[in-house]
């Protein structure tokens, strides 16, 4: 197979995977996004979900998150991780928002990463899912299927983001790093990975991945 026609094998059958994407984090607006994304560092969404409920009970807004104390905020986002980074983090970045943006999310790279806690990762998700701006936000998950499907050197998660954008057409970026994620989660995890259940990886795999995998396996 070619390169194009790899990548046209991986779109096509995330798309015949994922036809309808599930948002991975509970959120109602671009300030509710933001907040669980930052809080989604070395976590996973699902203890993010338990949080985000009990804290935007308090405060869904910037206005109100800042008359809450960073240690009020702490206590509720604890079993997250990361708890005294995070709760500065959203304390900080309210008041920014407050005072630089009146109270709104902005809608640029350059904004969101002026942001406490903010990262390039964080600022990709919140544009792409909350703006519609077309971004590619790789994790942990894109980073390992990018290298084991030949895309992408594995070298650092900048490089596969260069690659993943140079390689998959802009349209589709936002809703493709969602089918990726969900894919990697559930047919080629890091750890208990089956390559009978990873349909692409089986098929356009880059071959000393395979080679490795089948080494393990005897």
């Amino acid at each position: 197979m070619t390169k194009k026609e790899k990548v046209d094998f991986a779109i096509n059958t995330l798309n015949n995977l994922y036809p309808e994407i599930p948002i991975p984090l509970d959120h109602k607006d671009p300030y509710t996004l933001l907040v669980a994304v930052l809080l989604s560092a070395q976590s996973t969404d699902v203890r993010v979900n338990q949080i985000t409920p009990l804290l935007f009970e308090k405060a869904d807004n910037p206005y109100d998150m800042i008359k809450m104390s960073i240690e009020e905020i702490r206590e509720i986002i604890k079993p997250v991780g990361l708890s005294p980074m995070k709760s500065k983090g959203i304390h900080g970045l309210s008041h920014i928002l407050i005072d630089k943006h009146n109270g709104k999310v902005p809608k640029t790279f350059e904004d969101l990463e002026e942001l406490p806690a903010v990262g390039h990762k964080t600022a990709s998700v919140v544009l792409s899912q909350a703006f519609n701006i077309p971004a590619f936000a790789v994790d942990t998950h894109i980073h390992r299927l990018m290298y084991r499907w030949g895309f992408s050197n594995g070298k650092n998660v900048v490089q596969t983001e260069k690659d993943a954008k140079r390689l998959f057409p802009k349209e589709i970026w936002n809703d493709l790093h969602l089918q990726i994620i969900w894919y990697g989660r559930e047919y080629s995890p890091a750890r208990g990975w089956n390559l009978d259940n990873d349909i692409i990886t089986k098929t356009i795999g880059r071959k000393t991945v395979l080679n490795e995998y089948y080494k393990k396996k005897k």
